[in-house]
């Protein structure tokens, strides 16, 4: 099934490829219609196509004087493009979740010291690789941090360690030092994905 996304904001409806879902002042709604298309909005619009029913609540959207990080829904806001972008690049869907989760917390705003930026933690350089435009766009940011997690499993033989290091001391310094580099900060961080991995891997959404 082809997915799409579509967003509904005060009734202008947007057809998404690569944008975000922005913050609002309004509850979201989400709505799937007879073909597959995911539908987004905060203004559901009653038609004989569809009727209240058919819209479902989504999740409360935050207000500008609200953290981004810290809620309890904001992280589930996420969970469809997770979905997406680990099929279209044969990831496992807690694999993707635990990076975002290793990475940011699943803070889109987040920024590190060394300049990565977003859910999935995105430096300059891997964003412009991966065509990223927006690295604090959930969307783009996913799609493009789960793109370059394949890249970094397919050069590594599906070695999932190795993949983890690369994908954060990068590729260079796994081939140079023929394993996970000994760097502390690398050797934590693979070992913080994969507590998280099995986390949700036994507990699901519940870890969000």
């Amino acid at each position: 099934m082809t997915f799409r996304l579509l967003i509904t904001v005060s009734a202008l409806t947007v057809a998404v490829c690569g944008a975000v879902i922005s913050p609002a002042h309004a509850d979201i709604y989400r709505h799937v219609d007879a073909n597959g298309v995911v539908h987004f909005t905060n203004a559901p619009q009653y038609t004989k196509m569809t009727n209240k029913r058919d819209w479902s609540f989504y999740r409360a959207e935050r207000r500008a004087s609200e953290p981004v990080s810290g809620g309890v829904n904001l992280p589930h806001a996420y969970k469809d493009i997770i979905r997406h972008y680990a099929s279209s690049y044969r990831l496992e869907e807690a694999l993707v979740k635990a990076v975002i989760k290793a990475e940011s917390n699943y803070n889109p705003t987040a920024v590190s010291n060394k300049g990565a930026r977003g859910l999935m933690q995105l430096i300059p350089e891997t964003a412009r690789l991966m065509r990223v435009n927006d690295p604090f766009d959930p969307m783009q940011n996913i799609r493009g941090g789960s793109n370059y997690l394949r890249l970094m499993l397919d050069q590594f033989n599906g070695n999932l360690d190795l993949a983890i290091a690369a994908y954060n001391a990068g590729p260079t310094a796994v081939q140079r030092h023929g394993g996970i580099p000994p760097f502390e900060e690398t050797q934590t961080y693979v070992q913080r994905v994969r507590r998280y991995l099995d986390l949700y891997r036994r507990a699901g959404d519940a870890v969000l």
